[in-house]
């Protein structure tokens, strides 16, 4: 298979993660050059947390931290301190070392009803984009895992058919309550980067890649944005079924 133009291979995840930050720079930069902010959807797990502590160290000052605003795409229902929480990776990661305003970090509360809290964060989104307009990220950085899904949207869940919704509750196959951003809030990003390393994600990545058969229910097929642009930042552990 020939790799598609939106596809970069990185030798090695550090290789993958140091592009990725750098991308993140620009991006934010040119989004407070032109709109004044710079909004973005962070991903949980390992991958982004190397990011994160780049961003957060030797490339801090490259970044208008005061412009920044950042939200996340899917959250565990856990108190913010779990060691599950990605709240809790991003403010070890980044958060505690960044001279962000604590007031441009929405974290999802997820530790109460997952239901309410859901409400409460498609409510902030509506706030801070306009309650009139869908969310238009500047960035979105997403996982992809093993079985295909992103965020917190599953295969087979009823969260993808939501097309009304901009934040829903959630389970994992595992019976974990999530709460996550819809394939509606995500779609309508100007840029998403799909970061994904590993060999035990080759397989899905091919099938989404080449939309082999069965590809439809991975639900990061579903990542089509309306008008944006979609990248995949892979190593070459996870590329080499390509």
């Amino acid at each position: 298979m020939e790799m598609p133009p939106n596809v970069s291979v990185f030798k090695t995840p550090e290789q993958l993660a140091v592009a990725a930050a750098e991308r993140f720079i620009e991006v934010a930069a040119h989004s407070q050059e032109t709109r004044g902010r710079f909004s973005v959807a962070l991903a949980g797990g390992r991958t982004p947390k190397h990011v994160y502590e780049l961003l957060a160290t030797e490339l801090a000052n490259r970044v208008d931290w005061s412009r920044v605003h950042l939200f996340f795409g899917d959250e565990r229902c856990v108190p913010p301190d779990h060691a599950d929480s990605n709240y809790a990776m991003v403010h070890g990661a980044l958060l505690s070392t960044v001279s962000i305003p604590p007031g441009n970090v929405y974290r999802i509360a997820a530790e109460g009803d997952p239901a309410e809290s859901a409400r409460e964060y498609e409510a902030g989104l509506r706030k801070f984009f306009g309650p009139m307009a869908l969310p238009r990220f500047d960035l979105v950085l997403l996982g992809m895992g093993e079985d295909g899904h992103t965020a917190s949207l599953f295969p087979e869940s009823s969260a993808l058919k939501d097309n009304s919704r901009l934040v829903v509750q959630t389970k994992s196959p595992q019976g974990q309550s999530r709460i996550t951003l819809t394939l509606v809030a995500l779609n309508n990003a100007a840029r998403v980067i799909f970061l994904v390393t590993g060999e035990e994600k080759a397989a899905a990545l091919l099938k989404v890649l080449q939309r082999q058969s069965g590809s439809r229910r991975l639900p990061a097929t579903l990542i089509k944005l309306i008008d944006g642009s979609l990248e995949w930042y892979v190593d070459r552990k996870a590329a080499s079924g390509i």
